[in-house]
């Protein structure tokens, strides 16, 4: 999942080295932080947040076998 996040957040931004995705894995979830470049901070949440939303359900998608849930949490 960390993989998937980072290619879609390079695919969006203007800086993709500076594209991070870090895991953390908890009891009932795991949370995978990115961490982008400030002035791509936009491009990765969107207008509205759209962009956000739609990396999550994506995220949903293919967690959908799993047995934790995947949270995104954009720094």
């Amino acid at each position: 999942m960390k993989e998937l996040v980072e290619v879609i957040a390079k695919a969006l931004v203007d800086r993709p080295e500076e594209v991070r995705v870090t895991e953390e894995e908890r009891e009932d979830a795991i949370v995978l932080k990115l961490s982008v470049a400030e002035a791509d901070m936009g491009r990765v949440i969107g207008k509205g947040g759209k962009i956000a939303k739609s990396i999550r359900a994506v995220l949903r998608a293919a967690s959908a076998r799993r047995s934790k849930h995947i949270l995104l949490d954009i720094d």
